[in-house]
């Protein structure tokens, strides 16, 4: 049995789902994207090729590897977008809990049994069917669980608002002893460089103190700045637009020391290594171009 342990973000990783890229599907049409930035890149015909994509997530595979972390990928379902793994279900402490996604998405679920069937049945968690949440927006943080969330009486007319306050009263009832926080982030359908698909779009913790924070992807000042508070200034690496639209947030944490990245972040990577930690460089341009990156493909299950 898998004996799952997820306190925050940085601890030292033991085993993940990565996502895969094989038999992707191609290009979708346009009124089959989830999100702006892959519409974007349809219309423009620079949608990522399959190879490219495998060969970014394969490089991430042996990162992992090298760092004895237990790496396990979904079955492969025949033309189908599984690069995503975030999005599916995310863990908090010792709790599995499924993510009520996009319908569409369901299949993407039922690909990662072989993982779920490891788990104790009593710790997999299916929320309400009110509640929606996908696990770019939900981040454990120690006793805090800091949620993405949209409450606009619009929210029906964003594909790209993913987490609902259901799913955040409900994840407060299911830890009570958790200071949840919830944060409103910018939503658009149409332009991605006005829109934070999730938490993780526009805020990462990274180490035992820092954190990257991109404040245009919050729509209420005061919460952004509670994050600032929270952090210190001096603790954090405030990025660009352009920045964010390159998914400069969405990195990905092996330990409080190593942080997988990717190697066009210039900025932040040297910032990274300024601040002593040791950076990962990876290629992972053709994945962001569907609006996630290196968070948005994994899925942790044990960090010690």
């Amino acid at each position: 049995m898998l004996q799952l342990n997820i306190k925050n973000e940085t601890s030292r990783l033991r085993a993940v789902i990565l996502g895969t890229a094989k038999s992707n599907g191609g290009v979708p049409k346009v009124e089959s994207c989830y999100d702006p930035k892959s519409i974007e890149h349809v219309l423009a015909g620079t949608y990522p090729k399959e190879s490219a994509m495998n060969l970014e997530m394969e490089a991430v595979a042996e990162i992992l590897k090298k760092y004895d972390v237990e790496v396990f990928r979904p079955d492969i379902i025949e033309n189908y977008n599984q690069i995503f793994s975030r999005d599916i279900a995310f863990v908090i402490e010792d709790t599995f809990i499924e993510a009520n996604i996009l319908p569409d998405r369901e299949k993407e679920y039922r690909a990662i049994d072989k993982v779920i069937s490891k788990i104790d049945p009593k710790k997999v968690v299916v929320l309400p069917k009110e509640c929606h949440v996908e696990g770019g927006d939900v981040m454990p943080w120690n006793d805090y669980l800091f949620i993405g969330t949209y409450s606009g009486s619009d929210y029906s007319d964003y594909i790209t608002a993913r987490t609902n306050m259901d799913a955040v009263i409900a994840l407060q009832e299911l830890f009570p002893e958790k200071k949840v926080k919830s944060f409103e982030l910018r939503k658009s359908n149409t332009n991605a460089k006005e829109n934070a698909l999730h938490l993780d779009c526009c805020f990462q913790p990274i180490g035992k103190d820092k954190a990257i924070l991109h404040k245009n992807g919050f729509l209420i000042e005061r919460e952004y700045q509670w994050l600032v508070n929270f952090f210190g200034e001096e603790n954090i690496f405030e990025i660009t637009k352009e920045e964010m639209y390159s998914m400069n947030s969405n990195i990905f944490s092996i330990s409080e020391e190593v942080i997988i990245s990717e190697k066009n972040f210039t900025r932040l990577n040297t910032w990274l290594r300024d601040k002593g930690f040791t950076v990962e460089e990876v290629a992972y341009s053709e994945i962001a171009k569907q609006e996630g990156l290196l968070r948005c493909s994994t899925l942790p299950l044990i960090r010690d």
